[in-house]
């Protein structure tokens, strides 16, 4: 039986006390026996103090890889734009439809803005440049 420094004080694999019918060495102590059957009492060995975790702050990393490489996570956001645009919703996992919702922002904006500058970063934006999906958010409402 392996001792386990992080089992919440018990000091046992596992967390649970072991069934012995015998007398053991346990970390230089003997254990008594037990009748069969029954737990033996096993000494508590302190804890051991473990190094505190840092975790790093994310400055400056907006934005989710999606476990893609770059090339193929822009074809993914703009294969769901074009379809949240032409159909109204999608179905996906959440992390993609957050990031699917910041293109749809962005694409919106720039459809209020109305300009031909706009317009040709908007067809940018979506897959196979249809010119009705363009079409379709600059001249609603």
């Amino acid at each position: 039986m392996a001792f386990v420094s992080g089992c919440g004080g018990l000091g046992v694999a596992g967390g649970r006390a072991a069934v012995c019918s015998r007398e053991t060495s346990f970390g230089g102590q003997a254990v008594a026996a037990a009748p069969v059957g029954q737990r033996a009492q096993m000494p508590v060995a302190p804890l051991m103090p473990t190094m505190p975790t840092i975790e790093a702050m994310r400055h400056r990393k907006r934005g989710r890889k999606l476990n893609k490489p770059a090339d193929q996570r822009k074809a993914l956001l703009r294969a769901l734009t074009t379809e949240l645009i032409r159909h109204g919703r999608i179905s996906s996992t959440l992390a993609r439809c957050k990031e699917v919702r910041r293109c749809a922002d962005h694409m919106i904006q720039l459809s209020k803005d109305g300009s031909l500058h706009a317009r040709r970063q908007a067809m940018g934006l979506v897959s196979l440049r249809p010119d009705p999906l363009v079409v379709l958010p600059f001249n609603s409402p």
